[in-house]
C-alpha cells in the first residue's frame, strides 16, 4: 500500500470568522490554530526533502493538524448555527453563506488562478482539473499517485459539504426537541465511520489496488471524515443547550487540558501505523474526542491554555487560511531556487522555508481575503438595511 504524502490542513477562516461574529477573541483558540498550521507545515516538509532528524519526532503526527482544524470548525460555526435556532430564531440561510462564500472563495479562487495560470507554481505536476476545484468535490475523485498538487484542497471541500449538509440537521434535529435522539444520531455516526472505514481498509487491503486507496478511499472521502466535525459540533450543543455544563467544563479547565493531553497519546499510540487498521477504524473517534477536550480547554478564559494570549499566535491565527492555502506551492518555490543550499540544515530551512510562506499568506491575506471581507460587510449592511425598510419591518 503506498502511505499518503499530503494530507492537509482543513478550512481555517471558518474559524476566526466564527469567533468575529460573536464579537471576541479567545486566546486558546487562536493559539490552537497557530499550533495546528505550524505543525502541519512541519509535516508538509516531505515536498522538501524533510527539514531534518530534529524535527522527525514532531513533524511525524504533523497531518492531525488537518483534525483539529475539523474540531475547531465543528465547535465555532455549530454555534453559530445553533445559537439563534435556541433562542426560537429563524436560520438565516442567506446570511450563514454569504458570510462564508466571502470568507472562503476570494483567497481560494486567487490560489487556483495561480496553480492554473502559473504551472512552475505547483509544488507537483498533476493537477485535477479545475472543476473538481470549483465543484468542491477533488476529495471525492481523485488520482492521487499522479496529481497532487493543490491536493490539500481535499480539507476545503469536506468543511464546505459541512457548511451545505449541517444548517438543515440542526434544523431538523432542533424540531424534535430530543437529547436522546441527537445523542443516538452521534452515536450512529461514529459506529458507521468505524465500520465504513475498517470495511473499506479490509477489501482494499487484500486486493492490494495499484493506487494510493488509503488516500483516496479513506482519508480524502467526506464520509469518511465525520468524528472530528461531530466532536466540534457536540460542543457546540454542549455550551449552547447546556450551558452549566459548559460552565462545570470551565471550572476544571486544566483538569480538561490534561484529559486531552493523556488522549493525545493515545491517538499518538493507535497511530503509531498510520495506515493500519487499528487506526482508521477507532483511532479517529479516539483522536477527535482528544482534540475536542483541547479545543474545550482553549474555549475557556481561565486555565493554562485559554487564559492568555501567547505574543503572535493571535496574529499567525489571523492569517492561518492564507497561509494553509499557500504555504505547500511556497515550499516548491524556495525548494527550486535554495533547496540545495539548504540541504541537511533542518532548523535553518523551517526558518526559510516557513518566512517565505508567511510572507506570501501575508500578501494574500491583505490583497484578497480583507477586500473580500470589506465587500461581504457592505453587503451585509445593505441586506439590513433593505430589511429594515421592508413593510411590516417595524422601521420609521
Amino acid at each position: 500500500m503506498t502511505v499518503a504524502a499530503s494530507p492537509s490542513l482543513a478550512v481555517t477562516a471558518a474559524h476566526t470568522d466564527a469567533q468575529t461574529a460573536h464579537h471576541e477573541r479567545l486566546p486558546g483558540l487562536d493559539l490552537l490554530r497557530a499550533v495546528a498550521v505550524v505543525w502541519t507545515m512541519l509535516f508538509h516538509s516531505f515536498l522538501v526533502g524533510g527539514l531534518g532528524e530534529q524535527w522527525s519526532w514532531l513533524s511525524r503526527y504533523g497531518w492531525m493538524g488537518v483534525d483539529l482544524f475539523f474540531v475547531l470548525s465543528g465547535f465555532l460555526i455549530g454555534a453559530q448555527v445553533l445559537a439563534p435556532l435556541a433562542r426560537g430564531a429563524r436560520f438565516d440561510a442567506a446570511d450563514f453563506y454569504l458570510r462564508r462564500a466571502f470568507r472562503i472563495l476570494p483567497a481560494f479562487w486567487a490560489v487556483l488562478a495561480l496553480y492554473l495560470l502559473w504551472p512552475d507554481f505547483r509544488e507537483a505536476a498533476g493537477m485535477e482539473p479545475w472543476w473538481k476545484f470549483a465543484g468542491f468535490f477533488v476529495n471525492l475523485s481523485i488520482d492521487y499517485g499522479a496529481h497532487t498538487a493543490f491536493s490539500h484542497a481535499w480539507s476545503l471541500c469536506v468543511e464546505e459539504h459541512f457548511y451545505l449538509v449541517f444548517p438543515l440537521l440542526a434544523c431538523l434535529m432542533l424540531r424534535w426537541r430530543s437529547g436522546p435522539a441527537f445523542g443516538a444520531l452521534c452515536i450512529a455516526v461514529v459506529l458507521a465511520g468505524i465500520g465504513l472505514r475498517a470495511g473499506v481498509w479490509l477489501h482494499d487491503d487484500a486486493l492490494q489496488p495499484a493506487r494510493n486507496w488509503f488516500v483516496e478511499d479513506i482519508y480524502y472521502p467526506t464520509w469518511q471524515r465525520l468524528d472530528g466535525l461531530l466532536a466540534g459540533v457536540i460542543l457546540a450543543a454542549c455550551k449552547t443547550f447546556r450551558p452549566a455544563s459548559w460552565a462545570r467544563l470551565g471550572e476544571r479547565a486544566n483538569l480538561v487540558l490534561l484529559a486531552g493531553a493523556l488522549g493525545m497519546g493515545l491517538s499518538f499510540w493507535l497511530f503509531r501505523e498510520r495506515t493500519g487498521l487499528l487506526a482508521n477504524s477507532i483511532g479517529w473517534p479516539v483522536l477527535s474526542v482528544a482534540l475536542a477536550l483541547l479545543v474545550v480547554a482553549g474555549a475557556q478564559r481561565g486555565g493554562l491554555l485559554g487564559g492568555r494570549a501567547l505574543p503572535g499566535a493571535g496574529a499567525l491565527a489571523a492569517v492561518s487560511y492564507s497561509l494553509y492555502l499557500i504555504h505547500k506551492p511556497v515550499y516548491g518555490l524556495v525548494h527550486t531556487h535554495l533547496g540545495a543550499a539548504l540541504q541537511g540544515r533542518g532548523t535553518l530551512a523551517f526558518v526559510v522555508y516557513g518566512a517565505a510562506s508567511l510572507l506570501a499568506a501575508v500578501v494574500l491575506h491583505r490583497l484578497v481575503e480583507r477586500p473580500g471581507l470589506r465587500l461581504r460587510g457592505r453587503l451585509l449592511a445593505w441586506r439590513a438595511t433593505a430589511a429594515r425598510s421592508r413593510p411590516g419591518s417595524g422601521s420609521r
